[in-house]
């Protein structure tokens, strides 16, 4: 029992639940907020016969309505009624209402069309005033960028490229944003890259006839960049000679005369100069615009291309440069090609090192000195070659001055130009050898002229002028009175001055090398040693065998030989007063002179015996013996007699040298001494010859009688020598014991059939007689 009640309380539960579910899906269904598909499916899911009970309760739920509804129609009929009354009893009102309301309505509407005019009027008035606003307000954004526009192509027509260049830049990045969408703008836009390579483009056909002009003019930058260093050069130069002009007096007394007046002359030409041109200093900038340079470096940096352009504008002048550092195949000719190639390169390196101070990174030092060094090489090279075609000194001497105011005027802007000085040194080298040249030439005229003969002074006036040109000193002379003749001849004095000549010529290269006063001094020296040990001393041996000199010429020539060696010591002065450099030095050196005069004086002896031998061979030569005369003529042969009065002759001039001085007559006495010792020897040898000959077969004997003749007169006259003309020594006079010897056999073997005995004995006492004169004079003694 009560079980069936537990289960009648669970069906009733179940029964009240799904009433519950029901409900609340009507609500649901009729709330018409929620989505009825989930409303629905809650109920269709539920049991099987969840959709008949649902619909049952739908219309249960339909039916109150409808009850309420047709309550509440029941309840308001009578206010509905009443309401239909109340509209049908206004219906006549509506109507007439209608109908004014209509009039109204029509005369409204007529009096609006004028005030709907007057609207649109200005409606559309306003839209013209805001067109016009907005118009106005593009044109204030579009205004600026033609302005700009305007103003670049101005720009542009008068080659203002650089400020162009700018105006672009604010037209891309300031102007044209504001009104990019526009089509003008964008034609704008197309059009600036074009105007770019247009301005790049004239600007690169500017710099290219700025490089033209620049290489046409630049001759005339570096000469006037070389004019103005060599000016201020000598302007120093000048001021410091003036300031040590008494200094100078006092210290260099054998060329006082010449040198001040050389330093007045150099003086006043330098003031003279300056004045002349302290108005027209002119420099680079005066000469050559620069302009485009800047222009188009700073539109290349503007453009970014600034690196392009530096190495366009290097390239070109390294080109530029191999032009200017290629010389003219005549320009060793004349100082002016020299002037005009170093003009070419001073202008060259001016104008770079312009440009290297006032651009920043278009040049750099480290490119000059590049090009600098590369120019110096081929500078040399060029120097060189060219400068030894030159053979004239004049023109070496202005070619050393040029490389010297060129290397002063590239210094002055800061390039190394050591190696241009040490060039100078081998151009000296030169120098003096075209100097040896010339004064070869002036050697040979003063020997050519020479007539070698002393110099005859008439009065005192005379001999001072001699005296002012060569340093001649002699007491023994002095005494005597006027007229009197200085032992040399005019060649020796003319020899001296020249030889000064020749220093003064060499010291002209030596100054402004920027060397010391002892390097000076050891280059004068130098010279003056070639001067003298090869070009003065080949002179001299070429002078001594030249066959129209006689006897006479060259007894004089050693006599002049001997003055020149003395006045050595006097050139050594000369040299020292001009460098200041004293003789004392360790390091000074000495001039050769000595031996270089003593070997012409061997060489003018040799050359003296050598002209006697073949004198006597001439005369031997027409000798003609007739070795088969019955008997002689009873006086010596004529040949021999001629002979004899020459050698007479030849030996008086030595015995007419003066010997007022001992050295003279110590010379005269060993020349004429030697001099007869060999025509002597000579002579026998040559009679010996003549005896001993192959080709005589048989003499007879008034043949020997006639050499016995000749040969006693050949012994008379040498024994007159030894008595009246020098003191002989032990050989001169073992000549005439052998001349006696000789005579003595040609006696004692007069007979034919002997002859050749005789020749064998004559024979063998000649060789010793040979070996006796061709010793010393002590190894001599006891041979004869």
């Amino acid at each position: 029992m009560a079980r069936k009640s537990k289960s009648n309380l669970s069906e009733l539960y179940l029964e009240e639940n799904k009433d519950q579910i029901y409900e609340n899906a009507l609500a649901e269904v009729q709330s018409f907020e929620l989505p009825l598909g989930t409303t629905l499916r809650s109920v269709y899911d539920d049991q099987p016969n969840a959709h008949q009970r649902f619909m049952e309760k739908l219309d249960a739920c339909i039916r109150n309505h409808d009850r309420e509804i047709e309550k509440m129609c029941n309840f308001h009929h009578q206010g509905f009624v009443d309401a239909i009354t109340e509209l049908l009893k206004v219906r006549a009102d509506a109507e007439k209402l209608k109908v004014q309301v209509t009039d109204t309505n029509r005369r409204l509407q007529d009096a609006g069309k004028e005030v709907i005019a007057q609207t649109e009027e200005i409606i559309r008035c306003r839209v013209q005033q805001r067109n016009i606003t907005t118009v106005v307000e593009k044109l204030r954004l579009c205004l600026p960028v033609l302005e700009m526009y305007s103003k670049l192509k101005e720009q542009m027509n008068v080659k203002r490229y650089y400020s162009a260049l700018k105006t672009m830049e604010q037209l891309e990045h300031l102007y044209l944003p504001r009104v990019s969408q526009y089509r003008f703008c964008q034609i704008m836009i197309e059009n600036l890259p074009k105007l770019r390579e247009e301005i790049k483009e004239i600007s690169m056909s500017d710099l290219k006839d700025f490089l033209e002009s620049i290489r046409k003019h630049s001759d005339r930058i570096g000469e006037t960049a070389m004019k103005q260093a060599q000016q201020q050069k000598t302007f120093s130069t000048a001021l410091q000679k003036q300031n040590n002009v008494n200094y100078g007096r006092n210290m260099h007394l054998g060329r006082s005369r010449i040198l001040e007046s050389k330093n007045d002359i150099t003086l006043k030409r330098t003031f003279e100069d300056d004045d002349e041109h302290e108005e027209e200093v002119l420099t680079a900038q005066d000469l050559v615009d620069f302009s485009p340079v800047y222009r188009c470096l700073h539109i290349y940096s503007v453009l970014g291309d600034g690196e392009i352009f530096e190495n366009y504008y290097r390239k070109q002048r390294r080109k530029q440069a191999r032009l200017v550092l290629q010389p003219q195949s005549s320009m060793h000719e004349t100082v002016e090609g020299y002037r005009r190639y170093f003009s070419q390169i001073v202008g060259f390196f001016v104008v770079e090192d312009h440009i290297l101070h006032v651009t920043q990174g278009l040049v750099t030092r480290t490119y000059t000195d590049e090009l600098w060094n590369m120019a110096l090489s081929k500078i040399i090279a060029v120097l060189r070659t060219h400068s030894s075609y030159c053979s004239d000194p004049d023109l070496v001497l202005e070619l050393k001055n040029l490389i010297v105011v060129f290397a002063d005027t590239l210094q002055g802007y800061g390039f190394p130009v050591n190696r241009l000085f040490d060039l100078l040194f081998e151009i000296r080298d030169q120098y003096n050898e075209t100097l040896l040249k010339k004064w070869s030439g002036l050697f040979r005229d003063i020997f050519e002229a020479d007539n070698y003969s002393p110099i005859p002074v008439a009065n005192e006036e005379e001999y001072k002028i001699v005296i002012s040109k060569f340093p001649f000193q002699d007491p023994e002379l002095d005494k005597q009175s006027f007229p009197k003749k200085l032992p040399m001849s005019q060649s020796v004095p003319q020899i001296y001055i020249q030889v000064k000549e020749f220093i003064y010529a060499s010291l002209k290269f030596s100054e402004s090398l920027h060397r010391s006063s002892t390097e000076i001094d050891d280059m004068l020296r130098k010279s003056t040693n070639l001067l003298l040990t090869r070009t003065l001393s080949s002179c001299l041996q070429n002078l001594i065998k030249k066959p129209h000199i006689g006897l006479t010429e060259l007894v004089q020539i050693i006599i002049n030989t001997t003055h020149l060696e003395q006045a050595c010591k006097y050139l050594e002065d000369f040299i020292s007063n001009i460098t200041n450099i004293s003789q004392v030095t360790v390091h000074t050196a000495r001039l050769y002179g000595l031996s270089t005069f003593k070997d012409a004086r061997h060489a003018a002896e040799g050359e003296i015996y050598t002209k006697l031998n073949q004198k006597i061979d001439e005369f031997i030569q027409i000798a003609d013996y007739d070795w088969t005369m019955s008997e002689s003529d009873g006086r010596a042969s004529g040949y021999l007699m001629d002979l004899i009065n020459f050698l007479r002759s030849t030996f008086q001039v030595f015995t007419h040298l003066p010997n007022n001085n001992n050295d003279h007559a110590a010379m005269s006495g060993k020349v004429a001494q030697t001099a007869c010792m060999s025509a002597c020897q000579h002579l026998s040898t040559s009679l010996m010859q003549m005896l001993l000959d192959s080709e005589l077969k048989q003499i007879s004997m008034g043949a020997i009688q006639q050499f016995n003749l000749d040969v006693i007169q050949c012994e008379s006259w040498n024994s007159m020598i030894l008595v009246t003309a020098v003191k002989w020594d032990s050989s001169a006079r073992h000549i005439l014991r052998f001349l006696v010897w000789t005579h003595e056999k040609v006696v004692d073997y007069s007979i034919s059939s002997h002859l050749w005995e005789t020749g064998n004995l004559i024979s063998s006492h000649l060789v010793r007689f040979t070996k006796v004169s061709c010793g010393s004079p002590g190894t001599v003694k006891g041979h004869f």
